[in-house]
């Protein structure tokens, strides 16, 4: 739907005043990408004084540069959230570096890059009921959030300001062109796929990293992959699993490994989770420097999911939405060259268990 850079400027303005909604739910209420939202505050020289004013400086599209710049700016929150799972993380982003369109940042910040869906970055000043609000936003060729960076009463503010004066783009005219979304690729059928070599390469596998790779070479999607797998290594569970899961290693203080993405970044939690709770339908982590938030009613599917390494077992709890796109992923804490952390895979088998007599009982 097309809509005047003013008119999303005033619907705005007002929709915050009125709900104090969040820029990508103000958009849905529009019927715009977020990205939009945001583009169409481009070109306002003043600084916002009022709630729901922002004033937003487009970025060059130098991104992998741009990572390495960040550093200075201190301890800020990082972000990252596909359509049923928000990822927040405090940290400073250290140790970036990159290779070709992959990036990699590794730290308590600790995030999986991959630049080729990277299309447009702003700088965004917004006035908040808690005051100024300072980050930078990253978006694909369709509007959608990518990763977002907010700066926080540590931050050093004179950084972000020099930062954003570096990498101001040339072209500071409102708006942005959208892409519509690629149609989703469709499955092929179970019977044109090669089962037995995939069920054969899968139990060769000595890394999971590897489990991409067969991904491609069968040309399966990651749910059509755990469908087909051997019951060894995979095995559906409830979606309502999901907050037992984190319930269990806040109680047991089991570190894991949570990762959430979407086509343009992957990041990473490592460590215990402590504060679980239900609100509606989100399930939440609220930590003080890490925070998840979970739709609940945007789970399709669950699965354990068991890959084989030189380490041994690797084992992950794995959620994906009704179009078999990958929510969040769950894992024990490891580092290459340890084994998995036999809580952890005791955890996950209570799980399974608990969830087999509720099977056996319904």
């Amino acid at each position: 739907m097309n809509k005047s850079i003013e008119t999303i400027r005033q619907s705005v303005r007002e929709l915050r005043q009125q709900d104090h909604l969040r820029n990508c739910d103000i958009a849905k209420k529009l019927q715009i990408a977020e990205g939009e939202l945001i583009a169409a505050h481009v070109g306002i020289e003043k600084l916002p004084s009022v709630i729901g004013e922002m004033q937003v400086i487009r970025l060059q599209p130098t991104w992998p540069e741009m990572m390495t710049r960040i550093e200075p700016l201190g301890e800020v929150m990082a972000l990252t959230r596909n359509e049923a799972c928000v990822h927040e993380k405090i940290g400073c982003y250290l140790n970036a570096s990159s290779e070709g369109h992959v990036g990699i940042l590794l730290g308590e910040i600790d995030l999986r890059i991959f630049y080729h869906a990277w299309a447009h970055g702003f700088a965004v000043h917004e006035m908040s009921k808690a005051g100024m609000k300072r980050s930078l936003q990253f978006f694909d060729k369709t509007g959608c959030a990518i990763h977002k960076i907010f700066m926080r009463p540590e931050s050093d503010v004179p950084q972000f300001e020099s930062f954003v004066s570096r990498f101001k783009g040339e072209d500071q005219t409102p708006g942005v062109a959208i892409k519509p979304a690629p149609e989703s690729k469709s499955e092929l059928a179970d019977h044109e796929i090669d089962v037995v070599g995939f069920r054969q390469d899968w139990r060769a596998m000595q890394d999971t990293h590897e489990f991409y790779g067969l991904l491609k070479r069968y040309q399966l999607s990651r749910t059509q992959a755990l469908r087909l797998g051997e019951p060894e290594f995979i095995q559906a569970i409830p979606i309502s699993c999901c907050k037992s899961l984190l319930e269990s290693t806040a109680q047991n203080a089991t570190p894991i490994m949570a990762f959430v993405g979407n086509s343009g970044m992957i990041q990473i939690h490592s460590g215990p989770v402590k504060k679980v709770f239900h609100s509606g339908s989100w399930i939440n982590v609220m930590d003080p420097r890490f925070n998840l938030h979970l739709r609940e009613d945007y789970i399709k599917s669950a699965w354990v999911v068991r890959k084989p390494t030189v380490d041994g077992i690797v084992t992950s709890v794995e959620l994906f939405d009704a179009e078999g796109e990958s929510i969040v992923m769950f894992f024990g804490e490891r580092k290459p060259g340890k084994p998995e952390l036999e809580s952890w895979r005791a955890l996950v088998g209570n799980l399974i268990t608990a969830s087999q007599i509720v099977a056996a009982d319904a």
